[in-house]
């Protein structure tokens, strides 16, 4: 059985939920950030980058959200969570969600994370202050161009949904106003009310 590895308020809620979605049997183990749990010794023997979400599965170990995601999919096609007869399709989900994962998700660690990216403190406050700009110009480029609705990709919930969700559920930490993204803010209420999501967010605010 998989073994889920994630902490709370963090991108792997992306996977969580896409593993309830697909009706996964699997073993969700929880880190904690505040005592720095994923840079222990032994969860660095899973992932040496020291971050979640991890998978753990009986032909090895994957990191990264797009690449989680895209295996929920693959493994458990019942669930129809992409169109994997369909490259073009399945390729515009990988799109998105790689924008998520190379461009929207490191606008946001900016404000929260500076030092990965500078050591001096004034830097660091400015990119703790322009964060909010880069971050709100990500999501009204997602709401103008990307977005199909009512689902990320139109009319069927895919791979996407979780990981955007995810991501929308940061938008007051960063001081973006949802009403400047009003198809996003309804997808976000939409897909609060999944039950897969709400399985998902009870079991990591346990």
């Amino acid at each position: 059985m998989p073994t889920f590895y994630y902490a709370p308020g963090t991108c792997a809620l992306a996977s969580h939920i896409a593993l309830e979605e697909a009706g996964a049997k699997y073993d969700a183990v929880r880190l904690s950030f505040k005592d720095n749990q994923q840079r222990s010794p032994e969860y660095l023997k899973i992932n040496p980058k020291g971050r979640v979400p991890a998978l753990v599965t009986e032909r090895g170990i994957l990191t990264e959200t797009p690449a989680i995601l895209a295996y929920v999919a693959q493994t458990h096609p019942h669930a129809r969570l992409a169109p994997l007869d369909d490259p073009f399709g399945f390729a515009k989900i990988q799109a998105l969600n790689s924008y998520l994962c190379s461009t929207v998700h490191p606008a946001h660690a900016h404000r929260v994370r500076g030092s990965r990216w500078a050591d001096d403190p004034a830097a660091i406050e400015e990119l703790k202050r322009k964060a909010p700009q880069v971050v709100a110009d990500c999501f009204e480029l997602i709401e103008a161009e990307m977005f199909v609705g009512p689902w990320a990709m139109g009319e069927t919930y895919t791979i996407a949904d979780p990981y955007l969700y995810t991501l929308c559920t940061w938008w007051e930490g960063d001081s973006f106003d949802p009403k400047r993204a009003p198809k996003l803010a309804a997808h976000r209420h939409r897909m609060a009310e999944r039950p897969a999501v709400q399985r998902a967010l009870a079991v990591e605010k346990a």
